[in-house]
């Protein structure tokens, strides 16, 4: 999701639109600096956020405006991956950004905005703020499941799902608490409440169906069933065959079955999104013919990486530690890259970067704490127990 579906990305896309784990958003000195010209022409969504732009800036302080405008960049840096919508759904809440007691829908766009750019306990002292004063508010208690499920904490987690039952659609609600619970030793019966629900819900939104089918291809494949998690990822690619949370998952599903082949055509006209990128040159690296372009691709990520540091986004810090690992061959940076990032958040995906840095490094303190943290957390991850040495 990042990752555990990365229940982060997926939970909040769902709220908004009603979501990516994201970067510290780039704000340049200079307002006439002209960074990218974004693809607002040829996409008539992003279009509709430049007219949004445009009538706040005459009304800066219209809530309802601000909001929309806000939610509709947090879905536009969901389906492009770049962060720089991020930038943009802040700049519309300027007026409460630094407000001690901002209206509730801007408290929770707010909190929205510091998980996606991984002030984690930012975001969770605004969402305990307003179910402290909206105890039933649904949408806060699954952000802050979110927030808690990346962290770690899944306890705390089950416990705000258990809160939304009732309020929530049924697949909503299983959805929630099959995240958590299938990180923290209950996968199988997680994974079978989840199937249910889906059943049960064949008519429901396109969009969260989708995640829901996500998640449970990433379950089913941590519990080792492929065969089952790649139906449920090509059913969900049915649904949106360009979703980039989707393709990545999809695509790290193929490249460790050795499939890199089908990567390609999989993701090859998405390369404007870094984590699509890193998994086609993946995939290139593995394939004879494909040698030219993955110089290309490496020489292309190598400098996109280099200009997320200059400007202090650490987004994609455990892709470049995959990057470094997997492609310049460096484990002793890979594995600095590893911890920084698994300071942040623990899914499953910073856990396999961690041991696997830890492994070419030769770091047995690192894989140890690490082998221990996944035993202490009862989790279920079959790509995981060659790396630890050992059953969970």
């Amino acid at each position: 999701m990042a990752s555990v579906l990365r229940l982060g990305v997926w939970l909040i896309s769902f709220i908004v639109a009603a979501g990516s784990v994201a970067a510290k958003p780039f704000i340049p000195a200079d307002d006439a600096q002209v960074l990218e010209r974004l693809p607002e022409k040829t996409n008539p969504s992003l279009a509709e956020l430049k007219r949004l732009r445009s009538t706040l800036a005459k009304n800066p302080h219209d809530l309802a405006l601000a909001a929309k405008l806000a939610r509709r960049a947090i879905e536009a840096a969901r389906e492009t991956g770049d962060p720089r919508f991020f930038g943009q759904a802040q700049a519309a809440l300027a007026p409460w950004w630094n407000s001690p007691e901002p209206p509730p829908a801007a408290l929770l766009l707010r909190a929205t905005l510091k998980q996606s750019t991984h002030d984690f306990a930012g975001a969770l002292a605004d969402l305990d703020k307003l179910i402290a004063a909206r105890p039933g508010d649904g949408q806060a208690l699954l952000t802050r499941a979110t927030v808690l499920t990346v962290q770690g904490r899944y306890a705390e987690a089950r416990a705000d799902c258990t809160r939304i039952a009732r309020r929530a659609v049924p697949l909503v609600s299983a959805a929630c608490e099959a995240a958590p619970a299938s990180l923290s030793g209950d996968a199988e019966q997680a994974y079978r409440s989840l199937i249910d629900a889906l059943a049960r819900a064949p008519g429901v939104d396109a969009g969260l169906r989708e995640w829901a089918l996500t998640l449970a291809g990433e379950i089913a494949q941590r519990r080792g069933d492929a065969a089952s998690a790649e139906a449920h990822f090509r059913e969900a690619l049915a649904l949106d065959p360009r979703d980039p949370y989707l393709l990545a998952t999809y695509a790290d599903f193929l490249l460790d079955r050795n499939r890199a082949a089908d990567v390609v055509p999989l993701i090859k006209d998405a390369t404007k999104n870094d984590n699509l990128l890193l998994r086609l040159a993946l995939a290139a690296q593995r394939l004879p013919q494909m040698r030219a372009a993955f110089e290309t691709y490496r020489a292309d990520l190598a400098a996109r990486f280099d200009a997320a540091r200059r400007r202090g986004d650490s987004l994609h810090q455990r892709e470049e530690a995959r990057f470094t690992l997997a492609i310049v061959g460096d484990a002793g940076a890979a594995l600095k890259l590893a911890r920084e990032n698994w300071k942040a958040q623990k899914e499953p995906a910073d856990l396999r970067i961690l041991l696997e840095a830890a492994v070419a490094a030769n770091d047995t303190a690192t894989l140890k704490q690490a082998s221990e943290w996944a035993a202490a957390n009862r989790l279920q991850d079959a790509s995981l127990l060659p790396l630890m040495g050992k059953r969970s």
